[in-house]
Parts: C-alpha cells; structure tokens; sequence
C-alpha cells in the first residue's frame, strides 16, 4: 500500500521485487500486483539483496508482516531478518507495513512467537510455468537430497525504522505499539 500511494502521488517509485523462497511469492505476487498497478520494478534472487543495497541503490526498504509482538518483533516471511541486518549495514531505513490486526498484545516478544516449518518439497521442487502456458513441478536438488524450511523468522524491533498502519507511522516501541492497539479497539468498539 505505501508503493501504491507513493505511485498514485506521482512520487515515481521503482522497487526490487525480492524473488522469495522458497514459494516465490515476489517473483509470482508482488511482481503481478506491480505490473497491474503500473510500479516499475525489477525480480531479483533473495541473495543479491543485500550487494543491491550495499551499492546504494536502495532508499528505503518495505516488509509486510504476519505478526507483531507487543514489543515490537516482527515475525514475516523467512529471509526478512537478513534483510533487515543488510539494511541496517547500509544505513538503509528498514519499514514494517501492516494493518494494526496484525499486532499481537498478547505476544510479549518475538521469542513468544512459533515458528511454522513446511514440507521439504518447497525447496527441493519448484512449479512454474512452461512455454506452452502449462504449470510444470520438477526437482532442482538432488534425489535424496534433505531440506530445512522455516516458513517465517523473527526481526527485532532495534532494526525496524518504524511500522506503518492504517493509524500512520509509529515506532517499534512498546509504548507506540500500545498506543496504536488502542486506537484499534476504540474504533473497533465505536469509541
């Protein structure tokens, strides 16, 4: 939503669309909703993040979230950690946008949070399309081969530059956090 507006305001936004395994989301989701909402853009691989942002050619980065702690941990999908750590290299501001729904009072921390580990083959195969319009599955490891698969990790709240919600910007902060949840039940409430 942030790009959205930016684009809409004619701010001229160019994003790198992170590639995101092991799904590929951003190669798959993010890359369609840029192109349907006309955001210039370009796919790169999950590793080269960090040597885009260390060049300087990033300003700012955006995250969603799928939760956040009531101190200001993120949990989001794997590999937004690494990227918080490159941004925080880079001298590169590192933003969390999520509704306020997504704030979790009653998780203390980012250590209260589960951490979902799916099936191997999303990391051993891949699906996609073929030439012919066709939706293929085939094996990029080895036979055999074993996988690990985190589906989300956890960010600090010391390496987010702020979160963005429908209430506006705030800090990582317990107290900002606070503050926004109860604007959400207020309105939630007709208060």
């Amino acid at each position: 939503a942030p790009i959205y507006v930016a684009h809409r305001a004619g701010k001229q936004p160019f994003v790198w669309v992170d590639e995101t395994r092991p799904r590929l989301q951003g190669a798959r989701l993010t890359a369609w909703e840029l192109t349907q909402e006309g955001v210039p853009f370009r796919i790169v691989c999950d590793g080269a993040t960090a040597s885009i942002m260390a060049r300087g050619d990033v300003d700012l980065a955006i995250v969603g979230a799928d939760r956040i702690a009531a101190n200001g941990d993120v949990a989001n999908k794997i590999g937004t950690y690494p990227l918080a750590l490159a941004a925080r290299e880079a001298g590169v501001p590192f933003y969390v946008a999520a509704p306020s729904s997504t704030i979790d009072r009653a998780c203390g921390s980012g250590r209260d949070i589960p951490i979902e580990t799916r099936s191997a083959s999303e990391i051993l195969w891949i699906t996609g399309e073929t030439d012919q319009g066709r939706n293929a599955r085939v094996r990029v490891a080895p036979r055999g081969a074993r996988a690990e698969t985190p589906a989300f990790d956890v960010t600090p709240a010391r390496f987010v530059s702020g979160i963005i919600t429908e209430f506006g910007l705030i800090d990582a902060t317990p107290e900002q956090i606070a503050r926004v949840v109860e604007a959400r039940d207020a309105a939630y409430l007709g208060r």
